[in-house]
């Protein structure tokens, strides 16, 4: 019975790990409802009335989510620099509140400010998001010059209730959230090969269907993978063993990605493209069952069940005797000898589960320390001595400071004229739809600036939160009905939205401000100035102020969504050919060099330009040619990074592993992939450029008729795959952006 409990509470520890990684929408939420409900608990004993109650209410959300340094210190120092410039910004809207033009300016000015001021930063980006948050609580509430004693004792009771959440309730130190992302990923690696083991046993007609889980389950771990890169710094005082933690997270991630492309290759009548892991709506290839023996099959299956249970029980203690006998069985799969008879496809699946098992072993070693050897087989000791070998060639090195830009060009001063222009239309349109409430345009305005860079983002942030808030409209009419003038139980409704809204934050930007909108629904209920023309006003503001912020962002100092784009694909292309070469330069015999800090930029690189295609991608854009095209260039490119991030990766493995040799022809083989990659960022940056792509031989070809590919040779088999594969998605970008192809070389 205990065991059964424990079961289901790992199970239920897993779902959530996996679904939340590193719980930080969850401690986000929880914070920030918790320094709510505790200002409103001191407020309430001080006998506080209702608008200070909603004061406090509000400072204490704007205190906690401002912060976002990831040492507790500098939250410290911020948090405490907060309270100063948010006791400022408070009396001087109750100062400006009754002077109109007066006030106007200055509200223009310090939304100037605040957005300029995340050019210095978390602190500069948290300080600037105060000032104006409280400032329009001081238009919120009605602040009068009269009342500031007790709305800033209000606002001091706020701040000092985040403090006790942040740094004693509810913690959340670099440590501690990388240590809750190791547990996402092993819970998301587990899913992956749970979606990977429903792929094997699909039926023909279910194929597409198991191909997007997995689809979903490798972009799901890449994503978790790049959030334990973001936090390797702050959260692994010693160098080394940060970048130990790396390697063995893109390891595991390869190992994974590469496992599910085997098994959907052995489930075609063809090779399976790795565009097909990428692509989002890619249809399956044509399947059938391998023409292999029953019971190979149940081998298999039997074997991704027992790759699924290392995962999960790897870092959990256990290292018992059945734990020891499933690992050495997986790993056996490395050494040809322990192969199944089978077709070859069917073989490569299981040296694929063989090469997962080990970048498990690998993981485990390197989160948790030395493990117990006593079971090991000799092909499981074969694995160990590899991978120490492997860490003791890790060294830090230095990565070489960015060029910033200066002037208009700094993406921070931009925006901050921007932003000063588009609140100054909020403000005119906002005052001729109310003189009390025109402040709501201005929000929006300002909201639709944060974390955009292009005129399309923009339109498309405004888009969804006009969305999000008709839609709480309806739900703040239907609230504000159930609650009525019962206090408590309106606030006890406006914690459950806070936290709502907290944690659907990095999902949905439209169900964050349905939250919103249906929480202001309550406040507006609370503050008796509730009614059905209010909300509605609330929906004209909404749209005026993002219809302004989009005016902006198009007429002054614009960024078209095209120009940002190639400037992130051209960034893109750069990583990609500085990893590729820097990886064939090594698997040819060159010195060695940053590979880990290479594959890493180029990842992120690929996040940045992800992100700003989806003004292209949105299903409401009317351009559709356009949108399947710009998910095909970013599919192909996360192709090109998975097989350019295996070559680094296979690459460090020379000075240790002994089946990998340098090979001084690959150079020139691959030369021509190089070429092209730079020849489309030629291309991407000017479309004047003359340059064309080279198409031709194999890369195996241009190794020589003498080469051969024996498994496990002098060249393996899978570095010249992943060359070979490259070589194709970087000719295939050539198509959709336009660049020309050369005639193939006689």
């Amino acid at each position: 019975m205990r065991a059964a409990g424990r079961s289901v509470r790992a199970r239920l520890r897993d779902r959530i790990a996996a679904s939340d990684p590193g719980l930080l929408r969850l401690t986000a939420g929880l914070r920030t409802v918790g320094a709510i409900a505790l200002t409103l608990a001191v407020l309430t004993v001080l006998g506080a009335d209702v608008h200070l109650l909603v004061a406090g209410a509000m400072a204490a959300m704007v205190a906690t989510f401002a912060i976002r340094e990831k040492q507790l210190g500098a939250q410290a120092v911020t948090l405490a620099l907060g309270l100063p410039v948010a006791l400022v910004s408070v009396t001087l809207g109750a100062v400006l509140n009754a002077r109109l033009y007066v006030g106007d300016v200055f509200f223009v000015v310090l939304i100037f400010c605040a957005v300029y001021g995340r050019r210095f930063g978390d602190r500069g980006t948290a300080l600037g998001l105060i000032g104006f948050q409280v400032y329009f609580l001081s238009l919120f509430v009605g602040a009068k010059v009269s009342a500031l004693p007790t709305l800033c004792g209000a606002i001091a009771v706020a701040f000092c209730s985040s403090a006790l959440l942040r740094f004693a309730v509810v913690p959340a130190t670099p440590t501690g959230v990388l240590l809750r992302l190791r547990l996402a990923f092993r819970a998301r690696l587990a899913q992956l090969v749970s979606a990977q083991l429903d792929l094997l046993d699909a039926a023909p007609d279910e194929m597409d269907r198991a191909l997007e889980a997995v689809r979903e389950g490798t972009a799901r771990l890449h994503e978790t993978a790049m959030m334990i890169q973001a936090q390797l710094e702050e959260g692994t005082p010693d160098e080394s063993a940060a970048r130990l933690v790396q390697r063995r997270i893109a390891d595991a991630e390869i190992a994974a990605e590469r496992l599910g492309l085997l098994l959907l290759t052995s489930r075609s009548a063809e090779r399976a493209d790795t565009l097909t892991l990428h692509l989002p709506g890619a249809p399956a290839p044509s399947v059938g069952q391998p023409a292999v023996p029953d019971e190979t099959t149940a081998t298999l299956r039997r074997d991704l069940q027992a790759l699924r249970a290392l995962v999960l029980r790897a870092g959990s203690g256990d290292s018992g005797t059945a734990l020891a006998h499933v690992r050495n069985r997986l790993l056996g799969y490395r050494d040809e000898e322990n192969l199944p008879p089978a077709p070859a496809a069917v073989q490569d699946v299981f040296r694929g589960i063989g090469e997962a098992a080990r970048s498990v072993l690998g993981l485990r070693i390197a989160l948790d320390g030395p493990q117990d050897e006593s079971d090991d087989t000799p092909s499981t000791a074969r694995s160990r001595e590899e991978l120490d070998a492997e860490d003791a060639a890790i060294d830090g090195g230095e990565e070489p400071a960015e060029e910033q830009e200066t002037g208009l060009r700094r993406p921070t001063t931009r925006a901050a004229v921007q932003v000063a222009v588009g609140s100054t239309l909020a403000i005119v349109g906002g005052e001729l739809l109310s003189t009390q409430r025109w402040y709501w345009a201005v929000l929006t305005c300002w909201i639709v600036f944060l974390n955009t860079a292009s005129t399309g983002e923009i339109l498309v942030k405004g888009y969804r939160r006009l969305l999000g808030t008709v839609f709480g409209v309806v739900a703040g009419i239907v609230l504000a009905g159930l609650v009525g003038q019962h206090t408590w139980t309106a606030f006890g409704l406006v914690l459950v939205l806070i936290f709502a809204m907290f944690y659907v934050a990095p999902l949905s930007y439209t169900l964050m401000s349905f939250f919103v909108t249906a929480m202001l629904g309550l406040l507006y209920t609370l503050l008796h100035t509730y009614s059905l023309d209010v909300l509605l006003l609330r929906v004209e503001e909404t749209a005026l102020g993002a219809a302004c912020g989009v005016v902006a962002a198009a007429l002054v100092l614009p960024v078209r969504t095209d120009r940002r784009t190639n400037e992130l694909l051209g960034t893109v292309l750069d990583r990609l050919a500085e990893v590729t070469e820097a990886a064939v330069g090594q698997l040819s015999g060159g010195p060695a060099d940053e590979l880990l800090d290479k594959a890493r930029d180029l990842d992120q690189a690929l996040a940045d330009l992800r992100a700003a295609t989806q003004p292209l991608t949105h299903p409401v854009t009317p351009l559709r040619a356009r949108r399947h095209t710009a998910r095909y260039v970013v599919a192909l490119l996360e192709t090109c990074a998975y097989h350019a991030r295996t070559l680094a990766a296979t690459a460090e493995l020379l000075p240790t592993h002994p089946s990998i040799a340098a090979d001084p022809r690959l150079r020139g083989a691959a030369g021509r992939t190089v070429r092209n990659i730079e020849t489309i960022a030629a291309r991407v940056a000017d479309e004047h450029a003359a340059a064309r792509v080279e198409t031709g031989p194999s890369i195996a070809s241009l190794l020589g008729s003498d080469a051969g590919t024996p498994r496990y040779g002098r060249i393996t088999d899978r570095v010249l795959r992943h060359l070979e594969r490259l070589d194709e998605a970087v000719v295939g970008l050539a198509r959709p952006l336009g660049v020309p192809m050369a005639e193939p070389r006689a």
